[in-house]
Order: C-alpha cells, then sequence, then structure tokens
C-alpha cells in the first residue's frame, strides 16, 4: 500500500489478501489485538476496492475481538462503522443487526451507550419500513431502561414496540406492549401516568377488546380502590404470565410502596372544572 519511486500506485487487492491471511493467522494463534489491526487494515482495503459489503465483514469481525479484548469504545466504533457501510450497500437489516450486537455487547458496561445504539438501530429499521423486524429491539432498550430504573423511558419505549406493530398489524404484540408500560408506570410510582396511558391506549379498537386492557383495568382499578390482594391476584394472571420476563419480575413485585398514599396523590393535581 506504500507508494515507492517503483510502485506508484497502492495494490490494495493484494495488500487485503495479504491482511486477511495475517488476520487469520494471527486469530489462530490467539494474538487477537494483532488479528484486530490486520482485520481493521483488510477492511480498508475491502472499502478501496469498492466492496463495502467485505468492509463490513471484517469490521464486524475487528469489533468482536475488541469485545473479546474488552476494548468496549472500539467495540462501539467498529460496529458503528460496519452498521454505515452496509446502510452503503442499501442493507437495512444487517445495518441494524450490527448496531444491535454492539448494544448488546455494551449493555452491563455501559449502558447508556446501549441505549443510544439500540435506539439507532431501531430508527434505521423504522425508516426502511422494517418496523416488524424491530421489536426485540424495543424490548431489549426498554429492558435496559429498566435496569436503569428510568421507568418513564422504559414505558415509552414500550409504547413505540406498540405504535410499530400497529403498523405491521401484530395485534398481540400491540396489547402485550400496552399493558406492559402501564405495568412498568406503576411499579415506578407513577398512577397518574398508568391511567393516561391506560386511557390513551383504550382509544386503540384492537386493545379496548383485549385480554391485556381488562387487565390493566382491574389493575388500576386496584390501585384506586388501595385492594393490595386484588393488585397481586392480578399481577400473578395469565395474561401478565405471558408478558416479557422483565416485565413479569416488575408485576411480581407489585404493589410497591403504600398504595393508600398512592391513591391519595392522584387526587392533588385534579382540574376541579374537569368533571369527566
Amino acid at each position: 500500500t506504500k507508494l515507492t519511486l517503483t510502485r506508484w500506485s497502492a495494490d490494495w487487492r493484494g495488500a487485503t489478501e495479504l491482511y486477511e491471511q495475517a488476520a487469520n493467522g494471527f486469530r489462530a494463534s490467539n494474538k487477537y489485538e494483532k488479528a484486530k489491526v490486520a482485520l481493521e487494515k483488510a477492511s480498508k482495503g475491502q472499502e478501496m476496492q469498492a466492496s463495502p459489503w467485505d468492509a463490513a465483514k471484517h469490521m464486524e469481525s475487528a469489533a468482536a475481538l475488541a469485545q473479546k479484548l474488552s476494548i468496549w469504545n472500539e467495540v462501539a466504533d467498529f460496529y458503528r462503522k460496519a452498521s454505515e457501510l452496509y446502510v452503503e450497500c442499501g442493507r437495512a437489516q444487517p445495518a441494524s443487526d450490527a448496531l444491535g450486537k454492539a448494544a448488546r455487547a455494551l449493555e452491563e458496561v455501559k449502558p447508556d451507550d446501549a441505549i443510544q445504539l439500540y435506539t439507532d438501530a431501531c430508527e434505521i429499521l423504522e425508516e426502511d419500513g422494517r418496523d416488524q423486524m424491530a421489536f426485540d429491539l424495543y424490548r431489549a432498550c426498554a429492558n435496559v431502561y429498566i435496569k436503569l430504573e428510568k421507568f418513564a423511558d422504559a414505558a415509552t419505549f414500550f409504547l413505540r414496540l406498540g405504535v410499530a406493530a400497529d403498523k405491521c398489524d401484530a395485534t398481540n404484540s400491540q396489547c402485550k406492549a400496552y399493558l406492559s408500560a402501564i405495568i412498568v408506570y406503576l411499579y415506578g410510582h407513577d398512577l397518574k401516568q398508568a391511567e393516561k396511558c391506560y386511557n390513551d391506549c383504550s382509544q386503540i379498537d384492537a386493545f379496548l377488546k383485549s385480554d391485556q386492557n381488562r387487565a390493566a383495568s382491574r389493575l388500576l382499578s386496584a390501585y384506586n380502590d388501595g385492594d393490595i390482594e386484588e393488585i397481586k391476584k392480578v399481577a400473578s394472571s395469565s395474561t401478565v404470565s405471558n408478558l416479557d420476563h422483565a416485565i413479569i419480575k416488575l408485576a411480581r413485585k407489585l404493589p410497591t410502596g403504600d398504595v393508600t398514599a398512592v391513591q391519595m396523590n392522584t387526587g392533588e393535581d385534579l382540574d376541579e372544572d374537569d368533571l369527566t
């Protein structure tokens, strides 16, 4: 690749083959740092030859080695670069998948970065009209928010899942997402927002007629009545047991805090002119 008096143009094809061979050799002998560097160079070589797909594949391999070496910044950077190369190929699914891999790798060590990666991965699919392929990404991102105890943000992502499911006529996923959002709000002691979410979602005919709607209605009624036993009964119902594992765990802990106090707090912001 270096230019000399006798070599006026870089031979990227020949160089790339050598970098690929070097990467394989280093990887076979467990020299992961050197293998990673060779893969970066091989990726650059494929890019110089106008082969973004092969360049992206090498960049993903480099990212996997960076993960093995716990070099977290490079994990994110390499997977992002791979995603950009896939976008260049017009391939939304692998572009999103690359960001999803990065997010999963960073969930425990850099959760905020993981959230951004999951968000970007969802947006790539949304823009390409592949909302249904993003369902697992919405759930994964919501679960990271739950671990960070950012319950309003988690609920927002379940609502985004519901909107995406509505576009795809995935009624069951849609109704589960709405019930999940309501449970997250309740777990975060926000009965007012849970009720608002329930009322908004009940404008959608599919949810209004669903088992998930009935479960949400029973939960909210039990909260307003201060009926702890009923809350626990609904939280253990088969409808709730069919939700994601992270939501089931939250539901099993309901009610959190003093239900009577929550009930009293909901009356503080009532508009005396609003008779509805």
